[in-house]
């Protein structure tokens, strides 16, 4: 029993003032107290070993160390730019692209539209329509561009020429914005939009695209057979402006400019003939012969001649010279005529007669060069048309004020005015004033701004009134048919299409002609106006504007009659 005790005593330890009771000593099941044992109650308490602290202690002192180098990372070494990353992950603003205007020809075939690359997913890719003569209407693109970290400085396409830049705003719409909300894990948390892209509208082309790739594939076989730089042809209807083609050859090509294809783009660069260079809008071209109805026209509203006058020619015009009178100077005429009055003169295109009615010439007074300039440019010539393409050329009207700003002559003469009445000299028109021109013999007098969007007829007005009588305009029409029924123009003389037009053929030096026609037709009832022009070729070449004209005319009748049968 002593020993029991003693064992106690070490156990428990001395209580000192304590009774020891019988029952605390003696417990079994039945006299144990109700001690909950889960709350660690009528348990004996044990000491921790100091091997258990030791080892909890170490494994707290390894995460502090640990964290405490992760804290000193994040705020000291790295705390800036992490500061930075996690402001920009927070909340970004990312942009919705809105969708490009698709763009039609007259008859709603896509000429450019828009579609997803794996490439470049933000935004949709453009694409162009394969067939040929196109490109300098429709023009190319430039797209949105990134920086290397992922942030767009061009925000937006870019139109770079044709209708692409030129109606760029109303093609490209607005883009939207959207907020990302993005956890430090780069995971996207939720996203919400701000505001919502709006699509850019179509376009509708009043171009023909079939008409347009016949019209270039003719130019580009009379350039390429007959040793001509470069071509360009147009229609338009004579009324709205409308150009139902309007094509140079040669052409870029608007997908590879678009796409920035480096070996494609270098391969155009390195074709002959400036295929970049829109010759119907953007190139000036000595204009030849097809100025003589609109001196005809200023002669007869001057009232310098009559249009029953004749006017022989020889082949040659000779000026007495004062200063050596055995040598005169002779201007020429590309064949001998004879006697030819107005009409006749325009059919079979007389130099000598058009010598007389622009500069004078013994009894028969000339308009003279101050109103050959104030005429041609009534009707067009050395002025912008107003059409919706961009980088059009006003060309040049030669004067004296030209002259003397040009040459170190400054001394105009009369055989300066004679060169200026067929043409020749300084003058420069585009193929799109040619054609504004000629529409304005067409129907009566109106000079109509050319345009390449399909237009509402009932908004159309006239750009102005040229102050002629419609009875001069009627004798310049009768003499332009007379050219295709037996003059200059012939090769226009068809069974199915009255025809009215006027050819030129420029001399550029001594070896080198650009070969010109205009006109219109049905010539009863006129609807479309034409110009065909061939740069540079060969002055021995006898196909050149006609044969072009003649060709594309057969092709409509057969596959597009809706333009040549009235």
């Amino acid at each position: 029993m002593r020993s029991f005790l003693k064992t106690l005593k070490r156990i428990f330890g001395s209580r000192r003032g304590h009774e020891v009771h019988p029952e605390d000593i003696l417990l079994d099941a039945h006299n144990l107290p109700q001690f909950d044992q889960h709350q660690m109650e009528g348990r004996f308490a044990r000491r921790i070993s100091f091997r258990v602290i030791a080892t909890t202690g170490i494994v707290f002192a390894l995460i502090a160390v640990v964290y405490a180098g992760r804290l000193a990372n994040l705020q000291i070494i790295g705390g800036e730019a992490f500061a930075q990353r996690s402001q920009q992950n927070r909340l970004r603003h990312d942009l919705i692209f809105s969708e490009r205007g698709t763009i039609f020809d007259r008859d709603r075939t896509q000429l450019a539209w828009n579609y997803t690359a794996s490439s470049s997913p933000d935004f949709a890719h453009r694409g162009y329509a394969t067939t040929s003569g196109l490109a300098h209407v429709l023009g190319y693109l430039k797209y949105p561009s990134q920086d290397s970290s992922g942030v767009y400085y061009r925000e937006s396409y870019e139109g770079k020429s044709g209708v692409e830049e030129m109606f760029d705003g109303y093609l490209s719409g607005t883009n939207g914005v959207k907020i990302i909300e993005i956890d430090a894990t780069n995971d996207v948390r939720s996203e919400s939009t701000v505001r919502p892209p709006e699509d850019g509208r179509n376009l509708q082309l009043a171009i023909d695209a079939d008409v347009q790739h016949k019209l270039f594939e003719l130019l580009r076989q009379r350039v390429n057979e007959s040793g001509f730089r470069g071509g360009a042809g147009a229609i338009m209807d004579v009324e709205t402006g409308e150009l139902l083609a309007l094509t140079s050859y040669p052409e870029h090509n608007p997908q590879v400019m678009t796409d920035g294809d480096r070996a494609g783009i270098e391969e155009i660069q390195a074709r002959e003939g400036n295929p970049f260079l829109n010759r119907a809008v953007a190139g000036s071209f000595v204009a030849g012969s097809i100025v003589k109805p609109y001196l005809a026209l200023g002669a007869l509203n001057e009232g310098i001649i009559s249009p029953q006058k004749t006017i022989v020619s020889t082949g040659v015009l000779e000026v007495p010279n004062p200063y050596d009178p055995d040598n005169p100077t002779k201007f020429t005429d590309w064949k001998a005529h004879g006697a030819v009055d107005m009409r006749e003169a325009l059919a079979v295109s007389s130099n000598v007669y058009f010598y007389q009615i622009g500069g004078g010439y013994e009894g028969q007074p000339g308009l003279g060069i101050t109103k050959i300039k104030k005429y041609m440019n009534m009707f067009g010539f050395g002025e912008e048309t107003g059409i919706d393409l961009s980088g059009e050329k006003t060309g040049v009207i030669p004067s004296p004020e030209w002259k003397q700003a040009n040459f170190d002559d400054q001394i105009w003469r009369v055989g300066d005015t004679y060169n200026t009445s067929i043409g020749q000299y300084g003058v420069l028109v585009t193929p799109l004033q040619a054609l504004r021109a000629v529409a304005s013999i067409a129907n009566g007098g109106h000079l109509v701004r050319p345009t390449v969007l399909q237009s509402d007829r009932s908004q159309i007005g006239d750009e102005r009134d040229i102050p002629i009588a419609d009875h001069s305009f009627q004798v310049v029409r009768e003499g332009m048919r007379r050219a295709v029924t037996s003059g200059t123009a012939s090769g226009l003389n068809t069974s199915y299409l009255r025809v009215a037009a006027k050819t030129g053929t420029a001399e550029i030096g001594k070896a080198s002609v650009n070969s010109w026609v205009t006109g219109f037709y049905p010539y009863d009832n006129p609807q479309y106006a034409f110009t065909i022009l061939l740069e540079r070729g060969p002055r021995e070449n006898l196909y050149g504007g006609v044969w072009v004209m003649r060709n594309l005319l057969d092709w409509m009748h057969q596959e597009q009659p809706m333009y040549t049968t009235f």
